[in-house]
C-alpha cells in the first residue's frame, strides 16, 4: 500500500488575504486537515482506530505565491517514526511546482486513558490495503 494521500484544493475567496494570494494561515489549516484525512482514510487497518494524534511540532516553507482559482495538489505521508514521534510531510502543488512544503511531528494518544502510545519502528510496514 502506498502510504501517500493527495488531494486537490481549488483556491476560493474564503483562502485569499489582503495581499491577493493565499493565506499562510490557510496553509496550516489544510496540513491538519490532510493529516486528519489521511489518518480517516487508513485508521481502520491498524489496532489505533479509536487513537487520535496530536501535533508537536510544525515547521512551514512558502516557496511561492498561489492565487485565485488556482488549483493546488496536496500530498501527505508519513516517514519512519522518531521514538514516540511520527514525523509527516505535507507538500503543496500549484502548476506541478512545489509551493509550500512543511514538516510536523505528531504522537498518537489514546483517548482513553490519554497517554502516548509508542509505535513500533515497523509499523507502517503493517498497514496493509
Amino acid at each position: 500500500m502506498s502510504l501517500v494521500f493527495e488531494k486537490q484544493i481549488e483556491v476560493t475567496e474564503q483562502h485569499i488575504d489582503g495581499n491577493n494570494h493565499v493565506n499562510n494561515v490557510q496553509y496550516v489549516h489544510w496540513v491538519e486537515e490532510i493529516a486528519g484525512e489521511h489518518w480517516d482514510f487508513v485508521k481502520h487497518k491498524t489496532e489505533f482506530a479509536e487513537f487520535s494524534w496530536m501535533l508537536l511540532d510544525h515547521h512551514i516553507q512558502y516557496k511561492k505565491q498561489v492565487y485565485l482559482n488556482d488549483i493546488i495538489t496536496v500530498k501527505t505521508y508519513p516517514k519512519a517514526p522518531e521514538g514516540i514521534k511520527q514525523p509527516r510531510k505535507v507538500e503543496f502543488y500549484c502548476n506541478g511546482q512545489l509551493v509550500v512544503d512543511s514538516s510536523t511531528l505528531w504522537v498518537l494518544v489514546d483517548m482513553k486513558t490519554r497517554k502516548i502510545k509508542r509505535l513500533g519502528s515497523d509499523w507502517l510496514e503493517n498497514i496493509q490495503s
